[in-house]
């Protein structure tokens, strides 16, 4: 990091929010800076979709919504943006007629972008991107522990042949080697599977599971202390499919499923998570076309926030 004091967002009181480039809360862009500890990125790529698209409008969607984000963090008593120099590095291009090189685009950038930031978070794009993230973040940490927030297992094998798509990234990354099978889990699971087999894969691949009804039964805090003890002290990434949101919470996506952890619930969890060893992060599949008023963007937004903010805490 440069000897100079992190530049952060453009002043509000200045310049008005809804004016100017709709960089993520308003943070310089990578090149207006001399380094960089923490990187927001975007991946508008939704190939990889099984239902309905549109989860490549994405990122431009959540920045949009970041520009109501202000610089002192309460809840975690942070001002993120004055610990670290935190800045947005614009989006990352991947094909969208080919899964293949796409995957490998995103790695590649991924991996490029490693070098000049400390750490990442990629807003999607669809869940297909955490693969090629996690084959980058590997390159530097190597296996990581995985908690992967999302309604839906995604460690299913194939759709139509295909092995890469937004629903099969985490079998891939087991198979890989690219994540920690002692410490990795899911979080807010719910609804309908394929068959039992899907859950008894599931554990085969190196998950556990703390499901919807188990937040709802036993509170945030057993929710917690069950994910802290699985993760323990290991490099972690977290992947947030904004559909672990209850469709009231977070319509704006493209596999909604019904009764779902609310907003206040996912921030909660996330700010408990704080002083974890942090390493990365993705927030995807919020698609704009479905979301009235904001609503998804905005939940996506104040999710990217508190992640940075519990990095920069970390250092």
């Amino acid at each position: 990091m440069s000897a100079e004091p992190p530049r952060g967002p453009v002043d509000a009181s200045r310049t008005p929010r809804y004016a100017g480039i709709a960089t993520f809360a308003k943070l310089p862009r990578i090149e207006d800076v001399p380094s960089a500890d923490i990187a927001i990125v975007g991946v508008p790529f939704d190939s990889g979709v099984s239902y309905r698209p549109g989860a490549r409008f994405g990122p431009a969607h959540v920045r949009e919504a970041s520009r109501l984000l202000r610089p002192y963090n309460p809840a975690q008593d942070a001002s993120p943006f004055a610990l670290k120099q935190v800045v947005d590095a614009g989006d990352i291009s991947a094909n969208p007629f080919n899964l293949d090189e796409a995957v490998q685009a995103v790695e590649d950038a991924a991996t490029e972008l490693g070098g000049k930031a400390d750490k990442i978070v990629a807003i999607g794009g669809d869940h297909t991107i955490a693969l090629p993230l996690l084959r980058a973040i590997n390159k530097k940490h190597g296996p990581v522990a995985v908690l992967h927030f999302d309604a839906h297992l995604d460690t299913w094998d194939t759709y139509f042949g295909a092995p890469m798509t937004h629903g099969t990234p985490f079998r891939r990354a087991s198979e890989e080697g690219l994540i920690d099978l002692t410490a990795s889990m899911h979080g807010g699971i719910r609804g309908p599977l394929y068959g039992k087999s899907d859950l008894d894969d599931d554990v085969e691949l190196g998950f556990q599971i703390v499901s919807t009804e188990f937040i709802e039964e036993h509170g945030v805090p057993a929710a917690l202390e069950r994910i802290r003890e699985r993760v323990g002290d290991k490099p972690l990434y977290i992947s947030i499919d904004i559909d672990v949101l209850d469709p009231s919470h977070a319509p704006g996506t493209g596999t909604p499923e019904a009764g779902g952890l609310t907003s206040r619930e996912l921030l909660r969890i996330i700010r408990g998570l704080a002083d974890l060893d942090i390493v990365g992060a993705d927030v995807v599949e919020v698609a704009p076309a479905y979301d009235h008023a904001q609503i998804t963007a905005v939940a996506a937004s104040h999710l990217v926030y508190e992640l940075v903010t519990a990095m920069a805490k970390r250092g």
